[in-house]
């Protein structure tokens, strides 16, 4: 089982079926279009940037701890699926949750209390995890690291109003302080063996190249931690060199 894990933008959906189709696995996406409490959150952070601006310090985001439960929910229950059984890839997990629940304690948008109770709730679930999953935990964790600045782009391109900094002002700050968790989220994170990606340096998307590199990267690590065999590494180089005469 692979899981994916980077911030907004950094190309986790885009990879995760890159590597579906390369593998022949099954792939889990989180969605995202059916999320009902996305874009009401967006505009809580939105509202209560411009109370506290306005004197309210006190001022919180009425839908942090809703958003962050509700995301802990689905993530739970997906993973729970994907562990069943083994030849799958995650677009999200529920390893980085905790990251957006914190952030937004410290810039007050949700209380201490609701940090509590949710760190609780989390940790009830991590406990549970592997009595109701085949596996312990993934057997490779990929992380996506983008800089700000193609973040913004990808955010663009995509399109969704309610992440538009030009819509709202506030994510720039939003934004920079959730890259800067993620750092210490990839300095911290043991519960698997994790592969950083240069989401900067390399586009996989949109270039051949670059998507064979990292492909290629990716199956000398799987290879390297003994799941995937050589035989299937030398038929994937092989397939690799016919698509690059091709370009």
């Amino acid at each position: 089982m692979i899981t994916l894990s980077g911030i907004i933008g950094s190309g986790k959906s885009s990879l995760t079926e890159i590597l579906s189709k390369e593998l022949g696995t099954k792939a889990y996406y989180e969605p995202v279009e059916d999320n009902p409490v996305l874009p009401i959150f967006y505009k809580g952070n939105e509202i209560a940037a411009k109370k506290r601006a306005a004197g309210e310090k006190d001022a919180t985001n009425p839908y942090a701890y809703l958003l962050q439960t509700y995301f802990l929910n689905r993530r739970f229950a997906m993973i729970k699926e994907a562990m069943q059984n083994d030849n799958n890839i995650l677009d999200r997990s529920i390893y980085e949750d905790e990251i957006f629940m914190k952030m937004n304690t410290e810039m007050g948008n949700a209380t201490k209390v609701e940090y509590d109770i949710y760190k609780s709730l989390l940790n009830n679930m991590m406990e549970e995890l592997p009595y109701a999953a085949h596996k312990k935990s993934p057997d490779l964790m990929i992380t996506i690291k983008v800089s700000y600045e193609t973040m913004i782009k990808r955010i663009i391109k995509r399109g969704r109003d309610y992440e538009q900094i030009e819509k709202d002002p506030s994510l720039v700050d939003y934004y920079h302080r959730l890259l800067s968790h993620y750092d210490d989220w990839m300095d911290e994170y043991d519960e698997s063996p994790l592969l950083i990606i240069d989401g900067d340096k390399y586009d996989f998307v949109a270039d051949v190249k670059d998507r064979m590199k990292i492909l290629e990267t990716i199956e000398d690590k799987l290879y390297d931690l003994g799941n995937l065999e050589q035989t299937k590494v030398d038929e994937l180089r092989k397939a690799h060199l016919e698509i690059l005469k091709q370009q």
